[in-house]
């Protein structure tokens, strides 16, 4: 699977950083109570040679909030492939990107990771404006919320192994063989793998606090601004993600903790 991405700022670029799985490419080198990176990731995976391009694009906040002709920051040549990801690019540039894209990609992810990369509204449009030009179109909020269930989009997170984290892991009196199956865009998961390896399992609390730690000290790189449809703030959106996560791996499904209404949205794949 082929794979281009128009990128602006941190997040791009962790997220390209954790497709190609670099040495030292984790943000928290020896954060995890190690005294050195130990390269857990190290010749696990690399998905180099399947990301064809990389459009470096302005960064929004320093632009017209209206363009005259979005479509001149786009290239003028555009590499096909089987996916493009378009991350913190400018609202007006996300319109035009469906039409440029007619023929050469078979969908379009828009993650948003701040509620400002993708207002509702425009998440409307580009659903639109892509099916009318034949194209697979999600827009995760979180990224990591991603989870399709069918189509490119299915193919992408299944090949790649990345959005919506999955674990296995083996319970006795301690968490061991822990393994990661699909992680985060960021890479998050193999982090919370390390800190909660050899946890004793005594207070479910206990490891939720592990978790959450773990997640914040990655650390995670959603908003803390309050987003309007979770009405929550996207860095807690993932917090309850990861968390839901390792329940699952671990069979624990009395989550109370976590709103309810906000995993009928997340779960159910409704902001796609």
């Amino acid at each position: 699977m082929q794979l281009i991405v128009f990128e602006n700022g941190f997040f791009g670029e962790r997220f390209i950083a954790n497709l190609m799985n670099y040495p030292n490419s984790c943000p928290s080198f020896g954060a995890c109570g190690i005294d050195r990176c130990t390269q857990c990731k190290q010749k696990l995976y690399s998905f180099t040679k399947n990301i064809v391009a990389v459009y470096a694009m302005p960064d929004p906040k320093t632009m017209p909030r209206f363009l005259e002709d979005a479509s001149d920051y786009l290239p003028k040549k555009i590499a096909d492939a089987d996916v493009a990801v378009a991350i913190n690019v400018h609202p007006d540039i996300l319109i035009e990107l469906p039409k440029a894209l007619e023929g050469k990609v078979s969908g379009l992810i828009v993650p948003v990771e701040e509620p400002r990369w993708c207002q509702p509204g425009l998440r409307k449009q580009l659903s639109e404006k892509c099916e009318n030009f034949g194209i697979e179109f999600s827009s995760p909020k979180p990224f990591c919320s991603f989870k399709p269930k069918k189509g490119i989009m299915k193919k992408f997170y299944e090949y790649f192994s990345i959005g919506y984290p999955v674990f296995e892991i083996e319970v006795s009196e301690v968490l061991e063989n822990i393994r990661v199956l699909k992680s985060q865009p960021c890479g998050a998961a193999w982090y919370i793998r390390i800190k909660l390896l050899k946890f004793k399992m005594e207070n479910i609390r206990e490891l939720w606090n592990l978790i959450s730690e773990a997640h914040h000290s990655f650390p995670c790189t959603a908003s803390m601004e309050k987003d309007v449809e979770y009405n929550d703030t996207l860095l807690h959106v993932a917090g309850y993600i990861a968390r839901h996560s390792i329940d699952s791996a671990i069979g624990y499904e009395g989550d109370e903790d976590i709103p309810q209404n906000l995993f009928d949205v997340v779960l159910n794949d409704t902001l796609k």
